[in-house]
Protein backbone atom coordinates (compact mmCIF):
# COMPACT_ATOMS: atom_id res chain seq x y z
CA UNK A 1 0.00 0.00 0.00
CA UNK A 2 1.33 3.40 -1.02
CA UNK A 3 -1.63 5.72 -0.43
CA UNK A 4 -0.37 6.55 3.39
CA UNK A 5 -1.72 9.13 5.06
CA UNK A 6 1.15 9.67 7.43
CA UNK A 7 4.00 8.32 9.50
CA UNK A 8 3.67 7.44 13.62
CA UNK A 9 6.04 9.64 15.53
CA UNK A 10 4.86 9.34 18.60
CA UNK A 11 3.43 6.36 20.39
CA UNK A 12 1.43 4.62 23.25
CA UNK A 13 -1.14 2.37 23.64
CA UNK A 14 -3.51 4.49 24.12
CA UNK A 15 -2.63 7.54 21.65
CA UNK A 16 -0.60 7.42 18.96
CA UNK A 17 -0.01 10.83 16.60
CA UNK A 18 1.23 10.62 13.08
CA UNK A 19 2.89 13.01 10.37
CA UNK A 20 1.15 14.12 7.03
CA UNK A 21 2.81 13.46 4.02
CA UNK A 22 2.54 17.10 3.11
CA UNK A 23 1.59 20.55 4.91
CA UNK A 24 -1.87 21.24 5.76
CA UNK A 25 -2.91 17.50 4.24
CA UNK A 26 -4.47 14.63 6.90
CA UNK A 27 -7.10 12.54 7.33
CA UNK A 28 -9.99 14.32 8.77
CA UNK A 29 -11.86 15.47 12.25
CA UNK A 30 -13.55 12.14 13.43
CA UNK A 31 -11.91 9.95 10.50
CA UNK A 32 -11.26 5.98 11.22
CA UNK A 33 -7.33 5.29 10.69
CA UNK A 34 -5.27 2.72 10.92
CA UNK A 35 -1.13 1.84 11.20
CA UNK A 36 0.27 -1.23 9.68
CA UNK A 37 2.19 -1.72 12.35
CA UNK A 38 2.45 -5.49 14.50
CA UNK A 39 -0.60 -5.50 15.42
CA UNK A 40 -2.68 -3.31 13.37
CA UNK A 41 -4.06 -1.04 15.53
CA UNK A 42 -7.54 1.46 14.52
CA UNK A 43 -7.90 4.48 15.85
CA UNK A 44 -10.29 7.90 15.18
CA UNK A 45 -8.48 11.28 14.61
CA UNK A 46 -9.47 13.54 16.88
CA UNK A 47 -6.64 16.87 16.53
CA UNK A 48 -5.10 17.99 13.60
CA UNK A 49 -2.02 20.74 13.76
CA UNK A 50 -0.36 22.62 11.69
CA UNK A 51 3.15 24.20 13.19
CA UNK A 52 6.53 24.89 13.24
CA UNK A 53 8.84 22.03 13.33
CA UNK A 54 11.25 24.32 16.01
CA UNK A 55 9.55 23.74 18.68
CA UNK A 56 8.71 27.02 20.43
CA UNK A 57 9.01 29.03 17.60
CA UNK A 58 5.90 30.14 15.30
CA UNK A 59 5.40 31.29 11.80
CA UNK A 60 5.42 34.50 10.77
CA UNK A 61 2.83 36.00 8.99
CA UNK A 62 2.97 37.93 5.53
CA UNK A 63 0.25 39.53 4.09
CA UNK A 64 -0.06 37.25 0.85
CA UNK A 65 -1.77 35.00 0.17
CA UNK A 66 -0.92 31.10 0.06
CA UNK A 67 -0.65 31.32 -3.69
CA UNK A 68 1.38 34.50 -3.28
CA UNK A 69 3.44 33.08 -0.47
CA UNK A 70 4.37 30.11 -2.41
CA UNK A 71 5.94 31.44 -5.17
CA UNK A 72 7.60 34.64 -3.15
CA UNK A 73 8.95 32.21 -0.56
CA UNK A 74 8.54 28.68 -1.16
CA UNK A 75 11.37 27.41 1.65
CA UNK A 76 8.85 28.68 3.97
CA UNK A 77 6.61 25.66 4.05
CA UNK A 78 9.80 23.15 4.23
CA UNK A 79 9.66 24.90 8.26
CA UNK A 80 6.20 23.37 8.73
CA UNK A 81 4.97 20.44 9.75
CA UNK A 82 1.09 18.94 9.80
CA UNK A 83 0.82 16.07 12.53
CA UNK A 84 -2.47 13.92 13.53
CA UNK A 85 -3.38 13.00 16.70
CA UNK A 86 -5.27 9.58 16.92
CA UNK A 87 -6.89 7.41 19.31
CA UNK A 88 -6.90 4.10 19.59
CA UNK A 89 -9.96 1.91 19.26
CA UNK A 90 -9.17 -1.49 18.14
CA UNK A 91 -6.56 -3.91 16.96
CA UNK A 92 -6.59 -6.78 14.82
CA UNK A 93 -5.41 -10.18 16.71
CA UNK A 94 -5.80 -13.38 13.75
CA UNK A 95 -7.70 -11.53 11.55
CA UNK A 96 -10.35 -10.80 14.02
CA UNK A 97 -10.87 -6.75 15.65
CA UNK A 98 -9.94 -6.69 19.29
CA UNK A 99 -12.28 -3.44 20.97
CA UNK A 100 -9.45 -2.66 23.63
CA UNK A 101 -6.03 -1.21 23.99
CA UNK A 102 -3.42 -3.36 21.73
CA UNK A 103 -0.48 -5.25 23.59
CA UNK A 104 1.97 -2.72 22.29
CA UNK A 105 1.41 0.18 20.54
CA UNK A 106 1.88 1.13 17.16
CA UNK A 107 5.97 0.87 15.74
CA UNK A 108 7.57 4.57 15.42
CA UNK A 109 8.09 4.83 11.58
CA UNK A 110 4.63 2.60 11.39
CA UNK A 111 2.10 4.01 8.24
CA UNK A 112 -1.09 5.45 8.87
CA UNK A 113 -3.56 4.56 6.30
CA UNK A 114 -7.45 5.71 6.16
CA UNK A 115 -10.04 3.05 6.62
CA UNK A 116 -11.90 1.39 3.83
CA UNK A 117 -15.81 1.57 3.95
CA UNK A 118 -16.02 -2.27 5.07
CA UNK A 119 -13.34 -1.31 7.86
CA UNK A 120 -15.33 1.35 9.27
CA UNK A 121 -18.77 -0.37 9.31
CA UNK A 122 -16.90 -3.24 10.98
CA UNK A 123 -15.36 -0.80 14.00
CA UNK A 124 -18.83 0.85 14.07
CA UNK A 125 -21.02 -2.25 14.38
CA UNK A 126 -21.28 -1.87 17.82
CA UNK A 127 -20.90 0.52 20.42
CA UNK A 128 -18.04 -0.31 21.83
CA UNK A 129 -16.10 2.89 19.91
CA UNK A 130 -18.60 5.21 21.68
CA UNK A 131 -17.28 4.07 25.01
CA UNK A 132 -14.35 4.58 24.34
CA UNK A 133 -14.70 8.14 23.05
CA UNK A 134 -16.32 8.74 25.91
CA UNK A 135 -14.45 7.55 28.23
CA UNK A 136 -11.53 9.07 26.89
CA UNK A 137 -10.06 12.15 28.82
CA UNK A 138 -8.16 15.38 27.26
CA UNK A 139 -10.09 15.16 23.73
CA UNK A 140 -13.12 17.22 22.39
CA UNK A 141 -15.23 14.29 22.76
CA UNK A 142 -18.87 15.67 22.09
CA UNK A 143 -17.55 16.89 18.35
CA UNK A 144 -15.59 13.52 17.78
CA UNK A 145 -18.69 11.08 18.53
CA UNK A 146 -20.63 13.51 15.79
CA UNK A 147 -17.59 13.09 13.22
CA UNK A 148 -16.65 9.99 13.74
CA UNK A 149 -20.88 8.71 13.52
CA UNK A 150 -21.01 10.67 10.47
CA UNK A 151 -18.01 8.79 8.58
CA UNK A 152 -19.81 5.61 10.23
CA UNK A 153 -23.19 6.56 8.44
CA UNK A 154 -21.46 7.34 5.50
CA UNK A 155 -20.10 4.08 5.21
CA UNK A 156 -23.46 2.40 5.42
CA UNK A 157 -25.14 4.55 2.63
CA UNK A 158 -26.61 6.88 5.36
CA UNK A 159 -28.56 4.07 6.77
CA UNK A 160 -31.43 5.15 8.91
CA UNK A 161 -31.63 1.81 10.89
CA UNK A 162 -27.90 2.32 12.10
CA UNK A 163 -28.92 6.13 13.25
CA UNK A 164 -31.45 4.92 15.19
CA UNK A 165 -29.37 1.84 16.52
CA UNK A 166 -26.55 4.60 17.30
CA UNK A 167 -29.21 7.21 18.75
CA UNK A 168 -30.14 3.91 21.24
CA UNK A 169 -26.74 3.41 21.93
CA UNK A 170 -26.17 7.18 22.95
CA UNK A 171 -28.92 7.17 24.85
CA UNK A 172 -27.81 4.15 27.05
CA UNK A 173 -24.23 5.67 27.49
CA UNK A 174 -25.81 9.24 28.67
CA UNK A 175 -28.52 8.22 30.29
CA UNK A 176 -27.73 10.50 32.95
CA UNK A 177 -27.43 13.77 30.82
CA UNK A 178 -30.09 14.40 28.48
CA UNK A 179 -29.12 17.98 27.48
CA UNK A 180 -25.66 16.35 26.04
CA UNK A 181 -27.83 13.45 24.64
CA UNK A 182 -29.90 16.13 22.86
CA UNK A 183 -27.04 18.44 21.86
CA UNK A 184 -25.50 15.35 19.98
CA UNK A 185 -28.29 13.90 18.55
CA UNK A 186 -29.56 17.02 17.31
CA UNK A 187 -26.21 17.77 15.40
CA UNK A 188 -26.00 14.36 13.92
CA UNK A 189 -29.56 13.58 12.43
Amino acid sequence: MTNYVGEVVESSTRRFIARSKNIGESPCFGCFVKTDSNPVVYGVVYEIITESKEPGRRPETYGMSLKELKQAQPQIFELLKTEFHVLTIAYLEKERVVFSLPPIPPTIHSFVYECTREEVKELTSEDFFLRIIISSPNIPVDELIISAIRYSQEARGNDTDYVIRVGKSLARLFKDDYERLSSVLRRVI
